[in-house]
């Protein structure tokens, strides 16, 4: 087995930690699973190109920009989450910013 050949097991590793990440209720580890979905996107474009694997270089093309589309999308609701704990943290403690003030 040439080297190259052994990409495709670290390639879904990375498939396998990633779809169980972004199964995550939490944002920070749903964006971790999108950008590890791109690393194990490169991974199999790698092999592939190696195996001549076409349609599956076209299938990780597909998926990567879906991927950059769930990083975008999770952008934003993580952002919101943040937010959302920093007004909540504020509300506890009974203490808010001039700015948060201003916001509310």
């Amino acid at each position: 087995m040439a080297y190259i050949d052994w990409i495709q097991w670290p390639a879904m590793l990375a498939t396998v930690v990633a779809a169980w990440l972004i199964g995550s209720q939490r944002p920070r580890r749903r964006m971790a699973g999108f950008w590890l979905f791109l690393v194990s996107n490169l991974l199999w474009v790698i092999w592939g190109l190696s195996s001549h694997a076409w349609a599956l270089i076209v299938l990780q093309v597909c998926l990567c920009i879906m991927n950059f589309r769930g990083l975008k999308k999770n952008a934003s609701a993580a952002a919101s989450a943040a937010a959302s704990a920093v007004a909540s943290a504020a509300a506890t403690t009974g203490t808010l910013s001039s700015v948060e003030a201003g916001t509310r």
